[in-house]
């Protein structure tokens, strides 16, 4: 049967093959609800429809957004210098960190702001190549 395991509470001892661990089944076998009848498509699908809390990413979506590579990132928030947290994913745990808090801490860091800025001029750069390219097109007749 299929479980879940807690810490054990105070009282009794505690086996070297339980570790401090207590094991609660799902089911009971008596008419409550057996591992093979608990639908685990449903589950995730109400996890999906959970709301998300505004401003929290995952660390890619950080990384994206700021040009901080991951490591750094799991650096701050193992330092306490952003605030992070663990949500269920639909493959398992995922961290999730504030994008503000992330972009505050990068603009402090010299080299994180340097990548900050740099992206941004990249996308400068981008829009004025899409806009000539538009020009171009319709010059030519293309749009």
């Amino acid at each position: 049967m299929i479980g879940l395991c807690g810490m054990a509470s105070g009282e009794g001892g505690l086996d070297s093959a339980h570790r401090g661990y207590t094991h609660v089944p799902f089911g009971d076998g008596e008419g409550g609800t057996s591992s093979s009848e608990v639908d685990w498509d449903s589950m995730l699908a109400q996890l999906a429809t959970q709301p998300v809390e505004e401003g929290w990413v995952t660390l890619q979506e950080a990384a994206n957004a700021t040009g901080v590579s991951r490591s750094t990132l799991r650096s701050w928030y193992r330092s306490s210098q952003i605030q992070s947290r663990m949500v269920a994913g639909a493959h398992g745990p995922q961290r999730m960190v504030l994008l503000e808090a992330v972009v505050d801490r990068a603009l402090g860091s010299s080299r994180a702001r340097r990548q900050l800025e740099n992206a941004r001029s990249l996308e400068a750069e981008v829009d004025a190549l899409r806009r000539r390219v538009e020009a171009i097109e319709r010059h030519l007749g293309l749009t």
